[in-house]
């Protein structure tokens, strides 16, 4: 997983995977795409720096790697995907559009970055009274620009990912359940623009952006009540499963590139059938 991603899929420091008595780290390993092996190597200094290297060439933007060695993972902490909030869904989708398109991760960048600069200004205005609302208005016109760039990827991917999921849920669990999937977003109902505007007064109050993408979620439920609250242990990872499937099915169908799938202790709380 670090050598596709450049990081650990766990939410650590890099230094926190340091060996006892050691100052830093260094793993390596090959990777074979469309019939050519590639040598990859990430090491963390001692001095806190971390470089990547590819065929010994230094990936001097590791943003630029992601996907070009697509990975999926199922491990026992994805339960936080079913039972978490809504950001873990979105970091889900767009944990698969990043590795799909190249483009999809700059957006995100993008869109962070002037989240953040929007805010801090908000908080300005707040503490302020009476500031001008022109860069107020220059950071909306940037954040829906990209924010629309990111809503038109995820619906559309969206539309194919969802039947996926749903296809693998049936199967894994052996029978059909009343079990439905859907993308949640207020862009839905209007533009990023102008969820912008219509939440402006309230925005200035909070300190905070109150809409926009960053506020998307894939609900998920079964006999129309939230998933997590009726579902039992084998029926979350029976979902838990079906998502990481379907993202390995959608990555591998659009890419035309297999990923390399990593399972942790997958069975853990599946019975027998559902194993199968």
């Amino acid at each position: 997983y670090y050598l596709c991603f450049t990081k650990s899929y766990f939410p650590k420091p890099d230094a926190r995977n340091v060996m006892h008595g050691a100052q830093g780290f260094r793993i390596e390993g090959f990777a074979e795409t469309n019939d050519e092996a590639h040598h990859l190597i990430c090491i963390l200094r001692e001095t806190g720096r971390k470089e990547f290297y590819t065929d010994d060439e230094a990936v001097k933007k590791f943003s630029t790697h992601i996907g070009r060695f697509p990975c999926v993972m199922i491990a026992p902490d994805d339960s936080v995907l079913i039972t978490g909030g809504s950001e873990e869904r979105r970091k889900f989708l767009d944990t698969i559009l990043s590795q799909i398109y190249p483009d999809y991760l700059q957006y995100l960048i993008n869109y962070n970055r002037i989240l953040l600069q929007r805010n801090s200004f908000l908080k300005s205005m707040n503490e302020h009274p009476g500031m001008s609302s022109d860069l107020l208005n220059v950071l909306d016109d940037q954040l829906a620009t990209e924010g629309q760039k990111i809503f038109a990827k995820r619906k559309a991917f969206a539309e194919t990912l969802i039947p996926l999921m749903l296809q693998q849920y049936h199967t894994i669990a052996g029978k059909e359940e009343n079990v439905a999937i859907a993308y949640q977003s207020q862009l839905h109902e209007a533009s990023p623009f102008e969820l912008l505007q219509q939440y402006r007064q309230k925005d200035i109050y909070a300190q905070r952006t109150n809409a926009g993408i960053h506020k998307d979620d894939l609900q998920l439920q079964m006999d129309n009540e939230p998933f997590k609250q009726l579902a039992s242990q084998g029926q979350r990872k029976s979902m838990l499963f079906a998502m990481r499937l379907a993202e390995y099915d959608s990555i591998k169908s659009i890419k035309q590139q297999t990923p390399v799938l990593l399972l942790d202790d997958v069975f853990e709380k599946l019975d027998e059938i559902r194993m199968i």
